[in-house]
């Protein structure tokens, strides 16, 4: 499995396990059968409706119900990566997360840019839906969607990244769930009301600084490398003009309570 390292504002770098290319082939298809299945159910529940009811209205001469069954499966992907960190049914079950290029938790904007360029898996979700009306045409469909696919195949194994086009352009990577030195899901951390900042310099760092300050003391922790922490440490009071003898675990968890207590003050 390759390994990809991110480097920090502080000048260490922090290991992700890049997903091995058949992870995420299978992690594609597992989304595509449970949309393909939606559909299934789906159409099948709306012709017993028009059965039961001697309706006239069918999928085809329907423009709204069309919009209501096909919305699901154009959301499908979105919502669940925001409702879900990252995350798809599919790369849940094979270990996947989106994060973005910085290794933190990805936001909403970029799951959006990433989930609007998904071109192979919907221009075939198309052709499966309405293959029969598109007649001759179905074919240049076909072509156009394997070559699409194609296209994302090669930016995936010839990218240093591992990026198709959707994350080249959301500026987001896929990683490995269990890789080592990633990111939490969060920076959240848990603050009382009554908290009382100790560091208030912290609000001068960047998102991305936060991020890797969060990364460093989770990876630290797992590896119980103190001088890992320590080098962390002295860095940012460096940058920051901190003076303290905190110790660089306090310090750090300290750090991230601040930014957590003022950020939303």
């Amino acid at each position: 499995m390759a390994v990809l390292r991110l480097p920090t504002s502080f000048n260490i770098d922090l290991e992700f396990e890049v997903p091995e290319f058949h992870r995420r082939m299978f992690a594609w298809l597992i989304d595509l059968v449970i949309q393909v299945f939606y559909l299934i159910i789906a159409f099948r529940l709306y012709d017993d409706y028009v059965r039961s009811h001697a309706s006239e209205i069918t999928f085809e001469n329907d423009p709204w119900i069309q919009r209501i069954i096909i919305l699901p499966v154009i959301l499908y992907h979105i919502v669940c990566e925001i409702t879900m960190n990252g995350q798809s049914l599919g790369k849940k079950l094979l270990g996947i997360r989106i994060v973005n290029e910085n290794g933190g938790r990805a936001s909403i904007s970029q799951f959006l840019i990433r989930s609007l360029i998904r071109t192979s898996d919907y221009m075939i979700l198309i052709i499966i839906i309405y293959g029969s009306m598109f007649g001759p045409f179905i074919i240049w469909l076909l072509i156009g969607s394997v070559g699409l696919l194609i296209a994302d195949i090669i930016l995936v194994v010839s990218n240093k990244k591992s990026q198709r086009l959707g994350d080249i352009l959301a500026h987001t990577i896929l990683v490995s769930t269990k890789t080592k030195g990633s990111m939490e899901e969060t920076v959240f951390v848990e603050v009382a009301d009554n908290y009382v900042p100790v560091f208030p310099q912290i609000m001068k760092l960047s998102d991305k600084d936060i991020n890797a300050i969060k990364g460093i003391l989770d990876t630290a922790r797992k590896k119980g490398d103190f001088n890992l922490a320590a080098m962390a440490g002295e860095k940012i009071k460096s940058h920051l003009m901190i003076d303290t003898p905190m110790p660089p675990f306090d310090f750090l968890d300290t750090l991230l309570k601040d930014y957590n207590y003022l950020s939303v003050k």
